[in-house]
């Protein structure tokens, strides 16, 4: 039927005229096609669209606060010669050094604490690898002692490496846990594990954090993620398996849990960064992380106008607040 009408047009009128009935036709029907919900060219679209028209989701999340924390040594790390780690502890704590842990077992223990028995003391977590480590070395840490701790698997054992890649062991796994009972009902979170990365003959990668999971006391596992700084806004960036500490403060946990194991967002010590500018206006103060990207970089009032990280470009889902102001708490 257009194209009849388009004849008659043709032959009873300008050119100039046929021009301007199909330009206003294929206007129209873009602007049907976007009511009902079909893509349309972005040419066609107005300037006004490319806003964020409904707010970014905020996630709930409650503050909880995190007695454990280690990092990396200063001194050389392989395999033969040892590592050294610095563990920092709110309360008195035994670190247990697990050298050639399986795989398996740890995930094993792992499941054990979220679908079976609560791991708080070194003997649960024993128990629960089943014996399936190479070595086994403890220390007593008292509180806020931050001094290193050198472990290292005995020479008689005779390991030099874990073998070739994919492995079916972790080097080195250093679970932190409180050390006295009255402290485990202090504290909702009452136990660290740090899977380490420690370079061997066959595989020279320097020693770094691969993993951090809290166990609470309810039986649920919570992964230690780095939240990402701008570098323009004077924070810190860090890789996500770099070697950076996660100090003893609180720490941001989901109030809705799935399922499978939720994330627990480390919150460092925000009150050095005060002066750290949200990257879009450059005014207010970063106080909004953007998932899934982890990015810190925006304030309260940017983080609604924004469909993509304005750092590294990834989808927005949701986004959650550092610190809870007034404005936070409306």
């Amino acid at each position: 039927m257009a194209a009849v009408f388009l004849v008659t047009l043709y032959e009873y009128s300008p050119l100039f005229y046929i021009s301007v009935v199909s330009l206003c036709f294929l206007v129209t029907a873009a602007m049907v096609l976007g009511w009902f919900g079909f893509d349309v060219p972005v040419i066609l679209r107005s300037s006004d669209e490319t806003e964020s028209a409904l707010p970014t989701p905020e996630k709930q999340m409650v503050q909880v606060i995190n007695p454990f924390a280690l990092e990396l040594g200063s001194r050389a790390a392989s395999v033969t010669d040892g590592t050294s780690v610095r563990p920092c502890c709110l309360e008195p704590c035994v670190l247990s050094c697990f050298w050639g842990c399986e795989v398996s077992a740890l995930q094993g223990a792992l499941q054990t604490h979220q679908y079976s028995s609560r791991l708080s003391t070194p003997q649960d977590f024993q128990e629960a690898l089943h014996l399936r480590y190479h070595h086994c070395q403890s220390f007593h840490v008292s509180s806020e002692d931050s001094e290193e701790r050198h472990t290292q698997i005995p020479a008689e054992h005779g390991i030099t490496d874990f073998g070739q890649m994919p492995r079916e062991r972790y080097p080195l796994v250093a679970v932190l846990t409180l050390a006295e009972p009255e402290a485990r009902d202090t504290y909702n979170i009452v136990a660290s594990v740090t899977v380490i990365h420690v370079p061997d003959a066959k595989y020279s990668l320097s020693a770094r954090l691969l993993f951090q999971y809290l166990l609470t006391s309810q039986g649920h596992m919570y992964e230690l993620k780095p939240l990402f700084m701008s570098a323009d806004s004077g924070g810190v960036s860090w890789p996500p398996d770099s070697e950076q500490s996660s100090t003893p403060s609180e720490a941001a946990e989901e109030t809705c849990r799935e399922e499978q194991s939720p994330v627990l967002e480390e919150d460092e010590s925000w009150s050095e960064g005060v002066g750290r500018d949200c990257v879009v206006c450059q005014n207010a103060a970063v106080n909004r992380v953007l998932l899934p990207c982890r990015h810190a970089c925006v304030c309260d009032s940017c983080a609604s106008h924004f469909q993509h990280c304005p750092i590294c470009r990834a989808f927005v889902l949701e986004s959650f607040t550092l610190t809870q102001g007034p404005a936070a708490e409306h």
